[in-house]
């Protein structure tokens, strides 16, 4: 029965209509998932402005580090969000196994290198300053080529801000 089931499951998920539901559905979660956190992030900088004015009225400036603070933390937290998300995409789109992994740092380097069909023990390269963007690169290469997109695009990981929209590119372009 259970068989069954997933067999029927992977048929409808190679149809066009699945796909295309699939895809609508997981950006309607990433919407929400995000009003959430932007809910949170501005409910968090209400109180913080809050507390750092009644605080005193002759310094009004003791809330900017925490603000700049503020920000910094919402900046990293979205780039980890958005990552791991293309990350987990990248490796739902091209088959590969604990996909989830993409979500735990360091261990999300094993899940890129499951993807590129490259050796575990490379990362251990990865801890090598400058080796480690040679073999960044490598393996983004073979990353592109598993998502079935042009193995050029690995060199743009080195490239400052191409390297945020690469992986999103390579996770849910068509």
């Amino acid at each position: 029965m259970l068989r069954r089931l997933l067999h029927e499951q992977l048929r409808l998920q190679w149809t066009h209509y699945s796909f295309a539901l699939e895809r609508e559905n997981r950006m309607k979660s990433l919407s929400a998932r995000l009003s959430r956190l932007r809910f949170s992030i501005a409910a968090l900088a209400v109180l913080m402005s809050a507390d750092a004015l009644a605080q005193s009225d002759t310094a009004p400036s003791a809330a900017m580090p925490a603000a700049a603070l503020l920000f910094v933390v919402v900046i990293v937290l979205g780039l980890y969000v958005y990552m791991s998300l293309a990350l987990q995409t990248i490796a739902n789109k091209t088959g590969t196994a604990n996909a989830w992994l993409a979500w735990i740092p360091i261990v999300n380097l094993f899940l890129l290198l499951n993807i590129a069909k490259k050796p575990l023990w490379w990362f251990l390269l990865f801890l090598i300053p400058l080796v480690n963007l040679v073999f960044l690169v490598i393996v983004w290469m073979e990353v592109a080529k598993a998502c079935r997109k042009p193995d050029w695009l690995g060199i743009l990981m080195i490239v400052p801000l191409v390297n945020i929209v690469l992986p999103g590119y390579l996770a849910w372009a068509d």
